[in-house]
């Protein structure tokens, strides 16, 4: 297209995103018409993408970060032909496609964008992607608003694209001066950014964002730049081409006032059809075979922490599958990731201690079609709840793994135990959360995650603990295990993880005092096994729960949802972290929490003398 048509392109796109919000009654049509010409002369002359296969290996990726601007990106994929009129004015309907936010329901739409500050993120791990294990040239554009540039994750993200030198991301920032309820941090100042990339070691060129041909040439200088990545700072005005809210406060979020007038001021309504340019054909690497893991086996006996088992396990995984890659947040030392750093340093990246940049990058992985297992301490992953959120909008299936859990940890206290990660996990839609007690059943967990969909939780423990199951144990996701079972318990005792080997040691207690009790591993907090916990539950008439986290959101609440169904509940009731924690021995952290042996031994008298005196 010539530099004429591209500016006319442009008003295509805004019109459309004009028409789109006021059949919807909804939208933000002002913030895609700051962004249009950006737009237009990325389609018309820079993006190499078969809208017909969006899967094709070579497609650039292209990320709409500022997801509000939907109306923008549905114009585009008219112009391009994607969609049709009918579709792109259903805008924001009930069965619509075209949400308010874009989601993946659409093929073209990669990931789910909406939360500012989280585009330029997963688009890094795109580019990771690209450069160390596709090695394709595509590249990876990301269109983001200057209000979400306040957020601590784009900055995350801006030192890990330079530090890797992703020359193949390129950052398009439409600096309109205006956010939600007024002007923004540094309105049009452009040198306020690109001091600050410039800082982190980014190529930046400074363009008017409406100059079509000052646009073209800053697209062109990004793609010939070399070992950094490029952001491109545009000065433009929201709501532009149309007089009554170019520029003006108070009309974020809102259908133009006059539609007709507005689309009568911009041309009125087009037909252009862009063809855009077909993605090289590149040189795939050769798939690789997947095989049935070789998982490490341990002896009923030993004693081997969950962590430990993990990384082993992962490792095995990596070999068996080639699209399984790993992250870690700099701890891979004691998430005992590093065993498949070693094994697999092609397929490794190191995210350093930023949690929110190692899920987006996670997230980024999988929507290039690889399997990523991300690990932390527990408690810092509550850091990235936002993304891990995003990501199950976005469809997106991720492994995450937190170790040092619960009060177990002992000595480091309360900043490092995971007292909540249960509770962020369950709440997570779709999501699958496991709890492993030992060595064996974690490995055979962690090679199952990999086939699972959605957001998939793995919490491991610091300590040893003893070896309870054998290596050829099943583990279906969703069941769980009776350890201890009697024809006439008289109480149930629910554990998860490292109070499992509290409630057998209970157990033990309790049987010496003439209480049996039937002690029941919940390794699958999430789907809980509704069928065995009622069986029981029904047989013994009570059941305590107890766990290594705080009572709101974990294992108790799984437990307690399964009775819930409307049929005879059994008495209830449950020990949890209830304290607030500070520096002791594992030992001495369990006692003080009301989660060991002496306890659950105690709890269950407890529950069972009332059950008899009711």
């Amino acid at each position: 297209m010539q530099y004429e048509e591209l500016a006319d392109l442009g008003q295509q796109l805004r019109a459309d995103a004009v028409r789109a919000a006021d059949a919807a009654g909804s939208g933000h049509p002002t913030s895609a018409m700051s962004a249009a010409d950006l737009a237009a002369v990325l389609l018309a002359h820079h993006l190499r993408y078969d809208f017909d296969h969006p899967d094709h290996p070579g497609n650039d990726r292209f990320v709409l970060s500022k997801g509000h601007a939907s109306p923008l990106l549905y114009a585009l994929y008219r112009a391009a032909g994607a969609i049709d009129e009918d579709e792109l004015l259903g805008y924001r309907t009930l069965g619509s496609r075209l949400e308010g936010h874009p989601t993946p329901r659409l093929p073209w739409v990669d990931v789910a964008t909406g939360s500012l500050g989280q585009g330029l993120p997963v688009a890094v791990g795109m580019a990771l992607a690209g450069q160390r294990l596709d090695r394709l040239p595509y590249r990876v554009y990301v269109l983001s608003g200057d209000s979400e540039m306040a957020e601590g994750s784009v900055w995350e993200a801006v030192e890990h694209a330079a530090y890797n030198h992703l020359d193949n991301l390129t950052l398009i920032v439409d600096v309109n001066r205006l956010g939600q309820r007024g002007p923004t941090r540094h309105e049009h100042d452009l040198d306020a950014y690109a001091r600050r990339l410039h800082a982190f070691g980014w190529h930046v060129v400074e363009v008017d964002g409406h100059d079509v041909q000052a646009v073209d040439a800053a697209y062109a200088e990004a793609r010939s730049t070399t070992r950094q990545p490029t952001a491109i700072l545009a000065r433009t005005r929201k709501g532009r081409g149309v007089e009554a809210v170019e520029d003006r406060e108070g009309r974020h979020g809102k259908p133009l006032p006059d539609a007709g007038a507005a689309i009568a001021e911009l041309g009125g309504v087009r037909h252009t059809r862009v063809a855009v340019q077909s993605p090289p054909e590149g040189k795939v690497l050769p798939a690789v075979e997947d095989t049935a893991p070789e998982l490490p086996r341990y002896d009923v006996g030993d004693s081997v922490a969950t962590r430990t088992a993990y990384g082993h396990a992962l490792e095995a995984v990596g070999s068996a599958r080639g699209r399984v890659v790993a992250l870690d947040a700099e701890v891979s030392d004691s998430t005992r990731a590093e065993f498949f750093a070693k094994a697999h340093p092609d397929r490794f990246f190191e995210c350093y201690i930023a949690e929110q940049q190692m899920v987006a990058a996670a997230v980024g992985l999988a929507a290039r079609g690889y399997v990523p297992y991300a690990s932390s301490f527990a408690a810092f992953l509550t850091r990235a709840h936002d993304f891990v959120r995003m990501a199950a909008v976005g469809r997106a299936g991720v492994n995450l793994v937190g170790s040092h859990a619960g009060v177990s940890i002992g000595q480091d206290g309360p900043s490092q135990m995971g007292l909540e990660d249960l509770s962020l996990f369950r709440a997570v839609h779709g999501s699958t959360v496991l709890y492993p007690c030992d060595a064996n059943q974690t490995a055979r967990l962690v090679a199952a995650m990999a086939d699972l969909d959605g957001i998939r939780y793995l919490r491991t423990t610091r300590g040893d603990t003893p070896v309870v199951y054998g290596p050829d144990e099943e583990f279906p996701v969703g069941g769980s295990k009776v350890l201890r079972h009697h024809d006439h318990d008289k109480a149930t005792v629910v554990a998860a993880g490292v109070t499992v080997h509290e409630a057998l040691k209970a157990a033990d207690l309790l049987d010496a005092d003439g209480i049996p009790v039937r002690v029941i591993d919940l390794y699958s907090v999430k789907p809980v096994d509704v069928d065995t916990l009622n069986d029981a539950g029904g047989q013994t008439g009570c059941v305590l729960t107890v766990e290594d986290h705080h009572p709101e959101g974990g294992l108790g609440d799984a437990v307690a949802e399964a009775f819930a169904d409307g049929r005879p509940a059994p008495r209830t009731a449950r020990l949890a972290v209830r304290n607030m924690p500070a520096s002791a021995t594992p030992e001495e952290q369990l006692h003080a929490a009301g989660i060991d042996a002496e306890a659950i031994a105690a709890a269950v008298k407890l529950l069972v003398e009332r059950v008899v005196a009711h």
